[in-house]
């Protein structure tokens, strides 16, 4: 048997650089990680609010009881979406993963194996191997993590304090405005350096002509920002409004405690947002 290899995202992950533009609002999702329960209430909002385009940007399962459930939600319900480096993990290896978030890739590999419906199953995984690591919106980058590496290099808030020149280049790789997911911290980064989060905007990040602004709309599935409720947001013409909503988190807690492959505490963090 050969000895398996590791694969480099230029061999493995597709491009996608075709503009997409609309005047329209816009829904912006991103790191669901198999909360079906959280997804379910995001999209019933954006539907309510008269939204019907969906963009997703990664992650969309690990971590998470409903693997399944939330991926056939984003083919039925997204225009696109991208790779996230969980959305990664199962489709190849979990690299540099703790072992809880190792141990849950694993096991969301095998609910997408199990599945009886051939049919279904095929569509599970083609779906998964054709999402690209990056698209283009209405002249803005969009990816999961970084303009630099954009499955797993984490912009965090503290980062315009302590990585001005980490931020310099990040910025240097924008042309306007980048959508970004993959710290579940929901704000707007701009070129000053400096991060501003939706309490700071009032909910609301007006754009700017000639701008440069990087655009997180937070986790919807497994918020990091104190802050336990789903978070997505909205892109107007001329502004982003950021949008958080509660749901039933123990009933997802409920759900982990029921899978001996999903440590306890990825439903308990949910409850401080963390």
């Amino acid at each position: 048997m050969a000895e398996p290899r590791e694969f480099s995202l230029e061999e493995v992950m597709p491009e996608e650089a075709l503009e997409a533009s609309s005047d329209e609002p816009v829904a912006l999702v991103s790191d669901i990680h198999a909360n079906v329960d959280a997804l379910r209430v995001v999209l019933d909002d954006i539907e309510s609010r008269g939204v019907k385009r969906i963009l997703c940007l990664g992650d969309i399962i690990g971590y998470g009881p409903n693997p399944c459930e939330c991926l056939d939600l984003v083919m039925e319900r997204c225009e696109w979406a991208l790779m996230g480096n969980h959305d990664f993990a199962c489709l190849y290896e979990p690299t540099a993963f703790n072992a809880s978030a190792e141990a849950a890739a694993f096991w969301t590999r095998r609910q997408f194996e199990l599945e009886p419906d051939v049919k279904k199953r095929r569509r599970r995984w083609e779906f998964l191997g054709g999402l690209a690591v990056r698209r283009f919106f209405n002249g803005a980058l969009c990816v999961h993590a970084s303009p630099r590496r954009p499955i797993n290099e984490y912009i965090f808030p503290d980062d315009v304090i302590t990585s001005p020149s980490k931020m310099a280049q990040i910025f240097d790789r924008i042309e306007t405005r980048c959508y970004c997911g993959h710290t579940h911290v929901t704000g707007v980064f701009t070129d000053e350096p400096d991060f501003y989060p939706p309490a700071d905007l009032d909910n609301r990040y007006q754009f700017s002509k000639g701008e440069k602004c990087i655009i997180n709309p937070g986790s919807v599935g497994q918020p990091r920002d104190r802050d336990p409720r789903a978070s997505y947001a909205i892109l107007y013409a001329d502004y982003a409004e950021f949008v958080r909503l509660e749901y039933d988190i123990q009933a997802v807690i409920d759900k982990i405690d029921q899978v001996p492959d999903l440590n306890e505490f990825l439903g308990q963090r949910l409850l401080e947002g963390r």
